[in-house]
Order: C-alpha cells, then sequence, then structure tokens
C-alpha cells in the first residue's frame, strides 16, 4: 500500500564506523571507564560530559563499552591525565591507548567522531618543553599508547622486563605478558572495591551461566559463594568461592557475547519523544506511521522488529491502543497481559514470534515499545529486551497524528501499516445464560486452536450436536452478558416476518446487523422436523446468528449454507428450530430461558436487543 509520509528526519547515529579502522597516526584517547552494558555506560557517559570535553563512547568487543575522552596528541593525553586525575575528575586508573580495539560508537547520539587531535581545553596546558606532533612523528603512537597502558614495574617493585624484548621487530611484537594471578585475599580485597550494582551484574552473569538462583541484591553471601565455586570448578579453576579480577572479567564476557553482533545503539527520537537502546544492526529506521515509529529487519537472517509507541491520549485511548494491539499478526495470542490505569504489558509466544509490548501513560502522553523477535531465539531475546526496558527514556515530544497525510488510504485489515491478525473462520453466536455462554454453529467451532467471542474472550466446547449443527461454548473467564436468548416455544405462524442478527463481514463492523425476511416454511425440503425454512438474504458470517420473530423471542439459530449437490435460490436458508435446540441442550444438561408470549416490538427495540445478546464467534 502506497504512504504518503510529511517530510521528517530520524535524527539519530544509528552505527558508525570501527574508529581503529581509521585511527590516525598522530592520535590517542583517554580511555577513563569501562562498562558491562550500553545502558550503565551511556549513563556514565552523559554524566562524564557535564565536567568534560570529549567525551566519546565505543563498543570494546567482547560484550565491554569504554567511555574515553579525544582524540588528542600523545603529549597532549599525557598531560590532560595527569591534570584530571589530580583534580579528582577521572578515576586514577585511567590510561592511554590507541584506539585500535574501537569498533562502534555508542556515545554521543547522532554526532560523528573527527579523528583529528583535539586541543586541549581551557585550563589545560601541555607540559613545557613537550614535543611536539612534529618531532614525535617517527615515534609509533601504537608503542607509546602500549608504553602508557603497562603498569609502571619500578612504581610497583617489580623487575625490569628482559632485554631479549627489546629485540623483537614491530611486525613480530611479543604478545602482552599473562595477567598475574590475584591470591584469594587480593581478590577479596578487589571484590570488596566493586559497588553494589557491579555485584549484581556479577550475580545475574551467574544466574545465566546456571549457578546462581538466589536474589539479585549485590550482597555477597553462601549462595553467591556457592556459585562462585560452581562457575569455577567448570572452567577448571581452583574453587575458591571468590572470583578473581580476571574471571570477573571472563564470566562477564562470557554473559555479554550473546550480545555481540546486534549493535545495540542509543537512538534517540525527538519526533516521538522516547530515546532507548536499539539493535541497530538487525534492524533499522523504515518510517513513522502513527502511533509507531517503524524499524524493520536489515535481512532475513534475523527478521526481528522494534516499533516506538508515541500518542496523545486519555485513559480511554490507552485501554483502545491496548486492545487493538493483540490484534495485530505479530502478536500472537498465547502469552501473559497485564494493564491498569496507568502502563500495561502484553507477551504473546508462538511457534512463528516471540513479542514483547509495553506502554505507560504520563501528562496526557501514551509511550512505549514492542519488539518482535523470532522464536526459539530466547536468549538473545531476553538479553535485547532488558537492554531496551533499562535504557527506555521519556524526552520532550509526542508523535504527531497528522505526520500521515489525513486521505492517506488505509486497509481495514491493517493497524497503522501493521497487519491485523486474522481467524481462520469468523461467524455469529447468542448468549443462551447469565454465565456467557453461547449457541453457534457447529462448522465454526470445528479443528479450532482457539475459540473467541469479541475478538477477546477465550472460549471453549462444552456440547456439540453435529447433527442438528449447534454447538455451546463456555468463557475461559467470568463474562456479565447484557441479555440472553428467550426461546420461542409457542409456534410461529408462517410467512410471519422474522429477522437473523449477525456478523456477516466478520469483525468489520463493531455491532451485529440485521437482516429481515419470512419464515417460509416450518420443516425443511425434506420435511426435516428439526429446521426451519426461512426466505431471506444472508452472509456466510450470519452462520450461528439467532432468528427473532417480532417480538424478540428466538425462534432458532442460522444454519451455514450447504449446496453440495444443488443449487438452491439465494433467499432461501434454514434454521435449527427452537425447540430442537431446547432439546439437546437440556439433554446436556444446559438449562435455558423459553417464552411463549409473542407480543410485537418495533424493528429498533429489536434491533437494540438483538446487540445485546449477539456475539461475534472467532476460530484461530
Amino acid at each position: 500500500m502506497n504512504k504518503t509520509l510529511t517530510s521528517c528526519l530520524l535524527a539519530t547515529a544509528l552505527a558508525w564506523p570501527a574508529v581503529g579502522m581509521a585511527q590516525s597516526q598522530d592520535t590517542v584517547w583517554l580511555q577513563i571507564e569501562a562498562r558491562q552494558t550500553v545502558a550503565g555506560a551511556s549513563s556514565a557517559a552523559r554524566s562524564y560530559a557535564q565536567q568534560l570535553e570529549n567525551v566519546v563512547g565505543f563498543s570494546l568487543g567482547n560484550g565491554f563499552y569504554g567511555i574515553a575522552l579525544g582524540p588528542y596528541s600523545p603529549q597532549d593525553a599525557q598531560a590532560l591525565s595527569q591534570q584530571l586525575k589530580a583534580q579528582g575528575l577521572i578515576p586514577q586508573d585511567a590510561y592511554i591507548v590507541s584506539g585500535n580495539s574501537y569498533a562502534q560508537q555508542f556515545y554521543p547520539v547522532g554526532t560523528g567522531v573527527s579523528l583529528d587531535p583535539q586541543p586541549l581545553p581551557d585550563g589545560i596546558s601541555a607540559p613545557e618543553g613537550a614535543a611536539t606532533a612534529e618531532d614525535s612523528a617517527t615515534i609509533s603512537v601504537e608503542d607509546l599508547a602500549r608504553a602508557l597502558e603497562e603498569p609502571v614495574a619500578a612504581a610497583e617493585g617489580e623487575e625490569e622486563p628482559q632485554a631479549e624484548a627489546e629485540t623483537e621487530t614491530a611486525e613480530s611484537a611479543p604478545e602482552p605478558p599473562p595477567e598475574p594471578q590475584e591470591t584469594r585475599a587480593e581478590a577479596v580485597q578487589s571484590e570488596r572495591q566493586l559497588s553494589r550494582d557491579e555485584k549484581r551484574d556479577l550475580q545475574i552473569a551467574l544466574e545465566w551461566a546456571g549457578y546462581y538462583d538466589g536474589a539479585i541484591d549485590g550482597l555477597v553471601g553462601p549462595g553467591t559463594r556457592g556459585a562462585m565455586r560452581g562457575w569455577q570448578e567448570a572452567q577448571g579453576l581452583e574453587a575458591t568461592g571468590v572470583l578473581t579480577t580476571a574471571q570477573r572479567s571472563t564470566l562477564l564476557r562470557q554473559y555479554n557475547a550473546v550480545l555481540e553482533g546486534l549493535g545495540l545503539a542509543t537512538v534517540r527520537d525527538d519526533a516521538s519523544g522516547i530515546e532507548m537502546l536499539i539493535p541497530t544492526e538487525v534492524v533499522e529506521f523504515t518510517e513513522y506511521e502513527p502511533p509507531f515509529v517503524k524499524f524493520e529487519p536489515t535481512s532475513d537472517d534475523l527478521p526481528a522488529q522494534v516499533l516506538l509507541i508515541s500518542q496523545p491520549g486519555n485513559e480511554d485511548r490507552f485501554f483502545g491502543l491496548y486492545e487493538i494491539l493483540q490484534t495485530l499478526e505479530v502478536v500472537p495470542m498465547e502469552g501473559e497481559r497485564s494493564r491498569n490505569g496507568q502502563e500495561f504489558t502484553i507477551d504473546g509466544e508462538n511457534e512463528t514470534y516471540r513479542t514483547h509490548i509495553q506502554a505507560s501513560r504520563e501528562n496526557g502522553t501514551i509511550k512505549g515499545f514492542m519488539l518482535v523477535w523470532p522464536a526459539g531465539d530466547d536468549e538473545r531475546f531476553s538479553r535485547v529486551l532488558d537492554e531496551m526496558q533499562e535504557s527506555f527514556t521519556r524526552i520532550e515530544g509526542v508523535l504527531d497524528p497528522a505526520i500521515v497525510a489525513p486521505d492517506d488510504a488505509q486497509a481495514v485489515d491493517l493497524v497503522a501499516g501493521l497487519e491485523v491478525r486474522k481467524p481462520e473462520l469468523s461467524q455469529s453466536g447468542v448468549f443462551i445464560d447469565q454465565a456467557g455462554s453461547v449457541l453457534t454453529s457447529s462448522r465454526v467451532a470445528e479443528g479450532c486452536t482457539e475459540l473467541t467471542i469479541g475478538g477477546e474472550h477465550e472460549m471453549q466446547v462444552v456440547h456439540s450436536d453435529p447433527d442438528l449443527g449447534i454447538a455451546v461454548l463456555q468463557p475461559q473467564g467470568a463474562l456479565a452478558p447484557m441479555r440472553v436468548a428467550e426461546f420461542q416455544t409457542a409456534t410461529p405462524r408462517l410467512r410471519a416476518e422474522v429477522a437473523v442478527a449477525g456478523y456477516p463481514y466478520g469483525g468489520i463492523l463493531s455491532a451485529p446487523a440485521m437482516s429481515f425476511g419470512t419464515l417460509a416454511d416450518l420443516r425443511g425440503l425434506e420435511g426435516e422436523e428439526d429446521l426451519t425454512r426461512l426466505e431471506m438474504t444472508v452472509e456466510p458470517g450470519d452462520a450461528g446468528g439467532p432468528l427473532f420473530d417480532n417480538g424478540g423471542a428466538v425462534l432458532g439459530m442460522l444454519l451455514p449454507r450447504n449446496d453440495e449437490g444443488r443449487v438452491l435460490p439465494e433467499d432461501t436458508n434454514f434454521a435449527a428450530d427452537a425447540g430442537a435446540i431446547v432439546a439437546s441442550l437440556g439433554g446436556a444438561g444446559i438449562e435455558v430461558q423459553t417464552t411463549r408470549g409473542i407480543e410485537a416490538i418495533t424493528p429498533e427495540r429489536l434491533t437494540q436487543r438483538a446487540a445485546e445478546m449477539t456475539v461475534l464467534v472467532s476460530c484461530w
């Protein structure tokens, strides 16, 4: 379907080239921190940027995300490092790197990074006598950065490296020395330096690895110690119950490896007023389709989708959105739902999709998101969802409904350009008791994975009479019908005016339609006494609907047409007789209301009465 969108831009940087691939030979970076999640790293970068200039964030690979300043010339970077540490503005363990390991940029959003040396901030000056960029042009930046990254041996009382290392050529540079192994006491000491959030991260990683099933509280007790011992044993390490710095790094790297290749990056969309992490390697922005900002798959390899949800609205619109979203093809009916006046969540899963939707209502705006992921990839789905939920942020703005031209054509089976989930078969039915039981055609109840009325209330078959063509459905939850059928036990007169209530076009109409005709015979064409013959034109969706006399009593139930072996006039149709229906239901222990009243009512009152008891029955 062609769409006409007003001119709009998505002001966000979804992916930037790896810095290490284009790193200038005259620049280095001052790396000040690394985090295990993009959300945490983005938050830290924003905090640093309030006091420091040239704050940048890059993926470091293996599930880590670095925050750096730069780029600067090597001499400026040294001066900056010394003075910022002296002022307490950066950690004391910040160090200078070449940037060769930097991959995708995640901060700042929407702005590329210059690879040219940046001037030092005001108040920071290079040391006197420092070599200029030209003076150091023959010095390898990588060698300088490597030297700066090494611990200062003299300061720690360690031995100097052996002289033979100096004979190595640049082409065959030695592997960095293995990290010294911590003793248990040293590991305990380094663990004490961890924040409570960092300890929670370890518990989450241990839970993911299958060794921890306690509370994620950041308190290291016997359960956490046992999980650490279990992980150490599985890795072939000494089971001390205390992870060393290197072991913690390995555990978190294993935990975050599942996110590699997804390109999680912060996307800020001012049009919708939403900022959050999105897997930008597997989805890309395609269009605004209020109330959605749509991100479609970048390839068929991983058919994921992300939709940002943004619209103005009160509680009525909020509840309406909740109902509409569940009609989408990509939202399976199986799964948990929760809703109150301020927020809702929808989780659906089938053999094709796993979908999560969440939205909340604040200050007259409704905002949220939907993540659709292929079924069977539960681990990545769960991790991506956690990152998206943690990073979801409301910012100023809400998606303008007028962003789509008002005369834009919209198919009735699409909601904002998304295909609505459609049932295999839809027919009609009628409430027959105050518990919400529904009489309908046995055809609609055959071979269904799921049955619903009104598109939302799940039903189950409790009685079926294929010979008569009827079935009774009962709700799986509480229902309170406005009105129930009263079956007419008095014999109607021939040629009386009758009417059928039903949903001739499935769920396209929000209320049942009335079809009027004549009672042609009290028997079928072959003398069947459990049938009545009608002269009226109906649609397939009307089948299962109640047949009314002019007083609003139910004379029977419209049966689906069966033209096999014969061709009948279009206005020749049949209904199961009320007496036969009552007998069949009574035999199954189902009690219904009956009447012998024949007082006529107006067509307007009849239509209103029919609307209060007639329902749409769908087979999925």
